[in-house]
């Protein structure tokens, strides 16, 4: 993916160079150019086209917005509460994922939901123990989230 992006950078800005108009236009046409050279050579590289990455990452950010915006409301509806009744507590589950990069990013974005905060990632990097605000709500948003995530994350690193 960085070869790809820096090939198409170059192009745009040759193109740029070649047309003597250095712009934002000129440099907006020539990447256009150099999108269309890098998708017709696109099986010539190791890796898959660099826009499908860059679009799977939008993705993910887009996901982590949702999950993000539906555990604050339920945390918000959690405290809001005249007398609070939440059970806070400890839980484990398992991941799919492979690769330092992909639980580390699973971790951290669990972590930066409401009401959940992961304290340890196991040995195997396969179990989380998180702490959920409200066992029986907070918990299965986290396994919700954390499918929703998995599958986000899968589309980006592999």
């Amino acid at each position: 993916m960085p070869v790809q992006l820096l090939i198409n950078l170059t192009i745009a800005f040759l193109w740029m160079f070649l047309n003597d108009a250095w712009n934002v236009l000129t440099f907006f046409s020539g990447y256009l150019v150099g999108l269309a050279i890098i998708f017709g050579m696109r099986r010539f590289f190791p890796t898959s086209f660099y826009l499908k990455t860059i679009f799977a990452i939008i993705k993910l950010f887009l996901v982590f917005l949702r999950e993000l915006i539906s555990s604050s409301v339920l945390v918000i509806s959690q405290i809001m509460q005249p007398k609070l009744k939440i059970r806070p507590g400890v839980f484990t589950i398992k991941t799919e994922l492979e690769g330092e990069w992909e639980i580390t990013l699973l971790a951290l974005l669990l972590t930066l939901t409401p009401g959940s905060v992961v304290l340890e990632v196991s040995q195997s990097g396969k179990e989380f123990t998180i702490h959920a605000m409200d066992i029986p709500a907070s918990s299965d948003s986290v396994r919700r989230a954390k499918d929703t995530f998995e599958r986000a994350i899968k589309e980006v690193t592999r």
